[in-house]
């Protein structure tokens, strides 16, 4: 009896613990600065940058000021929740590029290409840091192996030349 009371207690306290929705709490729950350094790996070698990451109110529901800082250099875009039920959101440069941008465990995905580069961004928030990452493959560089019969597709590779990646402290 005692052995079923425990299990019955772990049960019910995973279920509560994996039936909240933590994605309701963002991005509200994460806004404010960060700050660290940016790692940069790339067929060049590596180097580090300062980094600053922004998240803040607008007086516009449902839009937030995103703010990338590069060496002191900002990159000013808002995010835009479109479908918060849904973890559909997008990041708007504001000069005409809209990124569609996807929501779950409070990470925040978006995968585009640009000038024939795939590009993958990634940012994990914590409740006091957040975890940055980009990664970067020319298209050109593709492989492609498989398809040496109908059940055996033929799949692309797209090799990563370029990794960013910060762990930003909030401030």
């Amino acid at each position: 009896m005692k052995a079923f009371l425990y299990t019955f207690l772990l049960l019910f306290i995973g279920s509560q613990a994996f039936s909240q929705n933590t994605d309701q709490a963002f991005p509200e729950n994460y806004l404010g600065s960060y700050k660290g350094t940016l790692l940069i790996d790339s067929p060049s070698g590596q180097q580090k940058i300062a980094m600053e990451f922004q998240l803040k109110k607008t007086d516009t529901i449902d839009r937030f000021k995103y703010v990338l800082v590069y060496n002191n250099t900002p990159r000013n875009y808002s995010l835009v929740v479109k479908d918060r039920a849904k973890g559909i959101y997008e990041v708007d440069e504001n000069n005409g590029i809209i990124l569609p941008a996807k929501v779950l465990n409070n990470t925040l995905y978006s995968f585009f290409e640009v000038q024939g580069n795939f590009l993958s961004t990634r940012m994990e928030f914590f409740k006091d840091s957040m975890l940055f990452e980009i990664l970067f493959s020319p298209t050109k560089n593709k492989t492609i192996t498989g398809g040496s019969s109908n059940e055996i597709p033929e799949v692309f590779g797209f090799p990563i030349s370029v990794v960013q990646k910060a762990i930003l402290i909030k401030q």
